[in-house]
């Protein structure tokens, strides 16, 4: 089963990094919304912030991970997640100044 590469960056700046990873994907018994992905949003010490994922959405789902531990979300499509991760990752890009380069 095949995974297409949809979209990538990294952005590191101010101490934070910012990775996006858009697959979409063939094997939909291990990826059921045909998508895999990660959403990640963390520092340059290595703490997650925020993440959005489907690692195991065939047993798990679709997770959010923050500092404080992981938490089950709904997946109503691969734009609206991303979108919700722009939102909430743009309150730490604010805070620190940084203006990662996003195509929206």
């Amino acid at each position: 089963m095949g995974h297409e590469l949809t979209h990538r960056y990294t952005h590191v700046e101010s101490g934070l990094v910012e990775n996006v990873v858009i697959r979409r994907t063939t094997d939909t018994d291990a990826y059921p919304s045909g998508w895999k992905y990660t959403f990640h949003l963390g520092t340059v010490q290595d703490l997650t912030l925020i993440r959005y994922d489907n690692a195991h959405e065939d047993t798990k789902g679709h997770e959010l991970h923050t500092a404080g531990g992981e938490t089950d979300v709904s997946f109503s499509g691969i734009e609206e997640r991303l979108s919700a991760f722009w939102a909430s990752a743009d309150e730490y890009w604010d805070a620190v100044g940084g203006t990662p380069p996003r195509p929206y």
